[in-house]
């Protein structure tokens, strides 16, 4: 079996291991978020397809609008320091809502909807 997507395979392996981290360092429910949007990309990357990506880019916008609000609740509480920049949802929500509209641009591209070479030329 050919692997469909190299990059969202490695970057899957990576956000996934950067999630590992933050479930060490930070004892916060938020910080669950890229383990599981990491782990989800590298099925995708291994065997995901058109309708895939879309159900996970509508999926990743409807979480990440989830965590914007529930990071936005948490505010006047953080702190200014690394780990609750990152390990808060304020953050994750708006990095989910981006690739959750990068994932459902990506699910209409000719390089998905067809075996066609790439779209960046």
């Amino acid at each position: 079996m050919k692997m469909r997507s190299p990059v969202t395979f490695v970057l899957g392996i990576l956000l996934f291991l950067f999630g590992v981290f933050l479930v060490a360092a930070a004892a916060d429910v938020g910080v669950v978020v890229p383990l599981v949007i990491g782990g989800t990309l590298v099925w995708l990357g291994w065997r995901g397809g058109r309708v895939a990506t879309l159900i996970f880019g509508h999926a990743t916008v409807a979480a990440g609008c989830f965590l914007i609000t529930w990071g936005l609740y948490l505010l006047p509480t953080a702190k200014p320091d690394l780990a609750h920049i990152f390990g808060r949802p304020l953050f994750w929500g708006m990095i989910a809502v981006g690739g959750g509209v990068c994932a459902i641009y990506h699910g209409f591209c000719r390089c998905v909807r067809r075996n066609d070479p790439p779209c960046v030329k």
